[in-house]
């Protein structure tokens, strides 16, 4: 009970905190101060307290959007063990609940940039779709790996049986499985090369281009959605990175909550040594992340 406790709690606190420390890394290799690292619980209690702007063209889609969104990406957390620590929800195949939980927000985010009739968010909305595409064969294959090894189609024993002998067994396949996760991680929460969270370029944009009418607390829900996606996908990540146990059900939640800080810190440098990518770059290296994930997968068939 406490640790499905603790795994609620920082689902609910921590995902804005690795925007924070993904900013700070940016703003130090910049030679800069920057936001502090509280900065996004700011943003979004500003926004909460803030009022609402519709269209008058949008219906019940466009406002609804935001929060099945969020509530279908706090449902995903449930599935994804924190650590070597049980998720809240496990049973057998949950793993494709998992990844179908992204694919329903990503719908109703969709849908919900069509309803503004804009043919920028409608463009934003082409590309999103079009990367996902590509994007979601890759978890898909790293899941099927990782089922491959363990022998399991849940997620909690399917993350809980790695452990460094795993690691010095197949560590081949499992390096070419993170790379196309790393590369997936970063595409699919828009960060650079692929996309710029901070851009308000419309013709450059991908995801923010579909959020552009949203305001108030709508807008809160999506940043929020947004940072909690970024948090279990990095979850995801790093379990299978960094297989770590100290036996100690408190000295685990400390590995964890450390690994997740060099995560962010990881991505704040990406982006801060390497450009966005052209468009017609994208689905190249998308291509890619799938390639490498389906050759993992092919090296632990037997």
């Amino acid at each position: 009970m406490p640790d499905t406790l603790l795994h609620i709690v920082l689902i609910v606190v921590m995902p804005p905190l690795l925007l924070g420390v993904i900013a700070k890394t940016k703003a130090a290799f910049a030679g800069r101060t920057g936001a502090p690292f509280l900065q996004p619980y700011y943003d979004l209690s500003r926004l909460l307290r803030k009022g609402t702007v519709t269209s008058d063209t949008t219906t019940l889609i466009f406002r609804s959007g935001p929060v099945i969104t969020l509530a279908a990406t706090l449902f995903a957390a449930l599935l994804v063990p924190l650590g070597k620590h049980a998720a809240p929800v496990s049973f057998e195949g949950d793993m494709i609940l998992f990844a179908y939980l992204f694919a329903l927000g990503r719908f109703f985010t969709t849908l919900a940039a069509l309803d503004t009739g804009s043919s920028f968010e409608g463009m934003g909305a082409a590309r999103e779709v079009s990367f996902a595409c590509l994007a979601e064969p890759t978890l898909f294959f790293a899941l099927i790996t990782m089922t491959r090894l363990s022998g399991t189609l849940s997620l909690t024993p399917m993350l809980n049986y790695l452990s460094p002998s795993v690691w010095m067994g197949t560590g081949a396949a499992l390096l070419l499985l993170l790379a196309g996760l790393y590369i997936v991680l970063l595409a699919e929460n828009c960060r650079i090369p692929f996309d710029d969270p901070t851009t308000h370029l419309e013709l450059t944009m991908i995801h923010e281009v579909m959020v552009l009418d949203h305001s108030g607390p709508y807008f809160g829900c999506i940043l929020y959605g947004a940072a909690l996606k970024l948090y279990l996908l990095g979850a995801l990540f790093m379990n299978i990175a960094l297989p770590l146990t100290s036996g100690n059900s408190v000295a685990d939640w400390g590995l964890f909550i450390l690994s997740m800080l060099i995560l962010a810190v990881s991505i704040g440098i990406v982006e801060s040594v390497m450009a966005r990518l052209r468009l017609i770059r994208i689905p190249q290296l998308l291509i890619a992340a799938m390639i490498l994930t389906a050759f993992s997968f092919v090296l632990v068939v037997r």
